[in-house]
């Protein structure tokens, strides 16, 4: 049980978790429908789903990179040496399966196709990501920061379409946010939050491939850092992590009201985040300098993904 236990990852899966229902318990201020909110089936029911397929994904991903364990992670590798491959991939399907039958309940239930065509697409993309697109030129950075990105997107959608099934456009002041109506607020935060998975998570995975190049090259696979080199990869690593500073700083200079430190409390932590990584790439001299630069990018998508809980805690006790 423990070692299935960390086949799945439960660091990864607990984060989902947080960034999930943190981001829904924040939204159900900006909501008038009483029969939404994280306390409902269907909202749970889209959590459990999402932890089903990354679970899963999790799985699938160890079962094609065995090859690639035994010589990076030796001492991490748990399928063929405590869990079977069959054990392993019949396990995978099962979870498959069943987020799939949750996501037919949940476009009948909630009338709407979305659920059916994510849990379709990301149960294929991972497969495919797991199988080929990993040893291929960026497209699989891309893709998995996609998947990761699909996250806070399902939480916002979810809420914005109860939202316009349940009432008329409120036009009501949003507070301490600038926006026109709650309706486009969920909508706009929630791209907000997920572009930002999006970019962080691709540096944190070409940071990831920048540290494994030499046993990625012994496995023939043609990920950035080996197609491109070391420095030029380096390069595009550091003008993503630089966009990702930008960016949230004039969307939120532009967005909120009253700007004070406070507010901005976890944006400015993952900020300084973003900025040691940079200095350490800057600085780097050695490959492995980018184990610890992953660490450090990992900490800011974490500060970043808190933000909608620290929030709802300034509403409450703010």
């Amino acid at each position: 049980m423990i070692n299935f236990i960390r086949l799945v990852r439960p660091k990864n899966l607990f984060l989902i978790i947080i960034t999930m229902y943190g981001f829904g318990w924040f939204l159900e201020d900006f909501s008038i429908c009483l029969s939404c909110g994280i306390k409902s089936l269907d909202f749970n029911l889209i959590v459990f789903s999402t932890i089903l397929i990354a679970a899963a994904g999790n799985i699938i991903n160890d079962y094609f990179d065995v090859k690639a364990d035994r010589i990076n992670k030796p001492e991490r590798l748990i399928i063929d040496k405590y869990i079977k491959r069959r054990v392993a991939i019949f396990t995978h399907w099962i979870l498959n399966l069943i987020a799939f039958i949750i996501a037919i309940y949940l476009s009948w239930h909630l009338n709407t196709f979305f659920y059916l065509f994510i849990h379709l697409l990301s149960i294929n993309c991972i497969w495919y990501y797991s199988v080929y697109l990993k040893r291929r030129v960026l497209i699989g950075n891309i893709v998995f920061a996609l998947l990761t990105a699909l996250v806070p997107l399902l939480v916002g959608f979810y809420f914005y379409t109860e939202e316009t099934n349940h009432t008329i456009y409120n036009y009501e002041s949003i507070q301490p946010f600038e926006l026109n109506t709650k309706i486009n607020f969920i909508l706009f935060i929630s791209l907000i939050l997920s572009l930002f998975a999006f970019t962080l998570n691709l540096g944190y995975e070409i940071s990831k491939d920048i540290h494994d190049i030499s046993v990625y090259k012994k496995l023939k696979y043609n990920t950035l850092a080996i197609y491109l080199g070391y420095k030029k990869t380096r390069l595009i690593l550091m003008a993503i992590l630089s966009i990702t500073i930008v960016f949230s700083l004039v969307l939120f200079f532009f967005t909120i009201k009253n700007i004070n430190i406070i507010t901005l409390l976890p944006i400015i932590i993952s900020g300084f985040f973003v900025l040691i990584s940079l200095y350490k790439i800057l600085m780097s001299k050695y490959k492995s300098d980018f184990k610890k630069i992953s660490l450090y990018i990992e900490l800011a998508i974490i500060s970043g993904l808190i933000n909608p809980t620290y929030w709802k805690l300034l509403l409450i006790y703010g």
